[in-house]
């Protein structure tokens, strides 16, 4: 039997949380899943036996922070899967956290090696309490309690107008963003990548990608150069040459093998 669930957070924290979800698959049978970049990091909890990465060929941390990716990662599960995870916005997650997100770019860094007592206590709470709703609880009244120390929202509402312009415009300008910004060129790319953990010619990459795949989703018959033109490509090969390397696949081979669906736009 498996079970998937969206919660969405606590309006004082939506801001900066995007949802949590979890996963109980009550099998022994090997469940296998493709993962792309899709522009949010997270907070990752096995609270069962824990994912194996084919990609890196390792098993995943019991509980870890992931940065932003720009390639896909084949995952395979050991045994039962119980997973509770937070989506942040892709500015989220620095509201909470003092260091730039740049430092979990590309890697997978398991919450204990961060230096943050609460979040170690949190961790063994949230493995000793078996019921979702009070786990999740228990997550939210650290994140508030980390909102209320850390947090700088100077520049998180610079970022978020810059992410606005982002979402709307399928080619923006890397010059025109640090405008809206307010901000030089070099301060712009400085702290879009402190908050975003990716520089914005990576992040504006993977939203054009996860376009791509909101557009198929919504329309699985649309012609593939129409596409890429709906979605800022330059033309239908490098459309194929992006859509393959985050994915490992082109438009038509993923279709083939999966529903297309957005985590981002959705």
């Amino acid at each position: 039997m498996e079970i998937f669930n969206i919660i969405q957070p606590a309006p004082v924290l939506a801001p900066y949380i995007k949802h949590y979800w979890t996963l109980e698959i009550d099998s022994i049978i090997s469940v296998s899943e493709r993962i792309v970049p899709v522009g949010c990091m997270q907070i990752v909890f096995h609270r069962g036996d824990r994912m194996n990465s084919l990609t890196d060929r390792k098993l995943q941390p019991q509980s870890f922070i992931c940065g932003q990716s720009d390639g896909f990662t084949d995952l395979i599960s050991t045994g039962k899967v119980n997973m509770l995870v937070i989506v942040f916005h892709p500015h989220g997650a620095k509201a909470f956290f003092p260091m730039p997100m740049s430092e979990f770019h590309k890697m997978d860094i398991p919450t204990g090696e961060i230096g943050d007592i609460a979040l170690r206590e949190l961790e063994e709470r949230i493995y000793e309490e078996p019921d979702n709703t009070k786990a999740i609880a228990l997550i939210e009244s650290y994140f508030i309690f980390q909102l209320r120390k850390t947090f700088d929202s100077y520049n998180h509402k610079r970022i978020h107008e810059v992410l606005k312009a982002i979402n709307r415009e399928h080619q923006p300008n890397i010059t025109s963003l640090s405008e809206i910004a307010c901000l030089s060129y070099k301060q712009f790319n400085r702290v879009f990548t402190e908050y975003i953990g990716a520089n914005p010619k990576e992040f504006t990459r993977i939203v054009r990608f996860q376009r791509a795949l909101y557009m198929l989703q919504q329309n699985p018959e649309i012609n593939i150069t129409e596409l890429a033109f709906d979605c800022g490509y330059y033309d239908q090969p490098h459309l194929i040459k992006e859509f393959k390397s985050f994915s490992g696949h082109t438009p038509y081979e993923y279709m083939a093998v999966c529903s297309p669906y957005s985590d981002y736009f959705s």
